[in-house]
């Protein structure tokens, strides 16, 4: 399952820009999904990044 980034900040209560900053920091990570020129979240491997982050 995939989200925007507005629906994936307000499910992991970050702010939107911060997880732009994220997406921009880790932009080879495997939890982003470009399609076309938007970005999705997918739920699954996001959550398994930020359960092994330090600090958000």
């Amino acid at each position: 399952m995939t989200q925007s980034i507005q629906e994936a900040a307000e499910y992991y209560g970050i702010g939107e820009k911060r997880l732009r900053s994220i997406i921009s920091e880790h932009y080879n990570e495997p939890f982003i999904l470009e399609i076309g020129s938007h970005q999705r979240i997918k739920r699954r491997l996001f959550k398994e990044f930020l359960d092994q982050a330090t600090a958000v």
